[in-house]
């Protein structure tokens, strides 16, 4: 299994009688970001450091505890060490540290003592001779043990690093791509934000399709961080978007192809967007609205447009692909789920952006024979996957 280490100890700087775990990012408390990185990479517990319980820290502790994890708060290497699951390996982020869920997926899968260090960082503590650490470790818990039987009065964090690197933890490089998604460790408020903007834009660039990775993260890069620095909810996000498809889907009923799809193209990134702020602030009926409205929007997109071609050239040739593609799409979606999908597989946002190019040039029969044949190469190849991953 997998446990989480978090602390929650140090002062803001800039902020007096203010512990930094509970400074915002993107409206919730670094801690609770934190957090739900180290849930989504597996983690099934969570261990929280703490100095003293403020409210703004409980009320996170309690907010995480709804999230389905164990979630214990505590103050000394022996408490630790009494919650912790003896055979758990332990994913530990540093306090003030804001980080993406590449760089915790990837510490994740190291089967030893692992640090995660870097050449330079204000905020960052030395380990060795041009080494610091760059907030991440994945360590046995006997590490932990270890320092509960140090003196009462040496630092548990220091302790801790220390004695990790002793005994012999494997340093790895924090890559530079981490650093320009806004990995660090940061206790001023100001400063915090501006990495938290960057590691959500990070959230939607890491993802493994072609859609959020090339389109929506650039777009996201503009349009996150004046959202997030006005406290923009995701419903509102979520609402624009259904607004949006509403009327790009009413457009293509009409006969406006070209509009119909720039409108709905433009409510699945609002979708897309809403879809980050719910997870990072653990909205998760919104989360479950969109992975319904995402697809719907797309699939309806696709049959309205056939039908319209369909009644224009007086053949069901175009509705048939359309239908043939909704078909293929949601059976490749679904074998997608239990694989890990490559970066060109087709994704509901992909078909109407393949048919707005068609509907410009007047050739909605070509687009739509594209994407019938993008849906069922995708779940050709899914379903490879899947016979390999049995037979393996």
């Amino acid at each position: 299994m997998i446990a989480g280490l978090l602390f929650a100890t140090a002062e803001a700087s800039d902020r007096h009688d203010t512990l930094a775990a509970t400074l915002p990012v993107g409206g919730v408390t670094l801690v609770e970001f934190q957090a739900r990185l180290l849930i989504a990479a597996g983690a099934s517990q969570i261990v929280i450091v703490v100095s003293r319980l403020s409210p703004e820290l409980l009320g996170a502790i309690n907010r995480l505890g709804r999230r389905g994890v164990a979630v214990d708060a505590v103050r000394t290497p022996a408490e630790a060490i009494a919650k912790l699951h003896p055979l758990a390996r332990v994913i530990w982020l540093a306090d003030g540290l804001v980080t993406t869920s590449g760089v915790v997926e990837a510490m994740r899968d190291r089967d030893h003592d692992t640090l995660l260090v870097t050449g330079e960082g204000g905020e960052l503590e030395r380990i060795g001779p041009g080494v610091l650490w760059a907030g991440v470790a994945t360590l046995d818990p006997q590490r932990i043990a270890e320092v509960a039987k140090l003196p009462n009065d040496y630092d548990f964090t220091s302790s801790l690093l220390r004695v990790t690197a002793q005994r012999g933890a494997e340093q790895v490089a924090l890559p530079d791509a981490a650093v320009r998604d806004g990995h660090g460790v940061q206790r001023d408020s100001r400063a915090l934000a501006v990495k938290g903007r960057a590691a959500l834009v990070a959230a939607l660039g890491a993802r493994s399709n072609w859609v959020d990775r090339f389109l929506i993260a650039p777009l996201a890069r503009i349009a996150l961080p004046p959202l997030v620095a006005r406290g923009v909810p995701a419903l509102m996000l979520m609402a624009g978007g259904v607004v949006a498809a509403v009327g790009g889907l009413a457009g293509l009923l009409l006969g406006w192809s070209v509009t119909g799809l720039v409108a709905v193209i433009a409510a699945l990134a609002l979708f897309a967007l809403a879809d980050v702020l719910a997870w990072l602030r653990d909205e998760r009926a919104l989360i479950a609205a969109g992975k319904w409205l995402m697809p719907g929007s797309a699939a309806l997109a696709t049959i309205l447009f056939a039908q319209h071609a369909a009644l224009d050239a007086g053949t069901a040739a175009a509705l048939l692909l359309a239908l043939g593609t909704v078909v293929a799409g949601g059976l490749a979606e679904r074998a997608a789920s239990t694989v890990q999908r490559r970066l060109w597989w087709a994704v509901p946002p992909a078909y109407p952006l393949i048919l707005l190019p068609a509907a410009i040039a007047g050739q909605p029969v070509i687009g739509l024979g594209l994407g019938a044949a993008y849906a069922v190469a995708t779940l050709a190849h899914a379903i490879e996957r899947l016979r390999a991953k049995a037979s393996g």
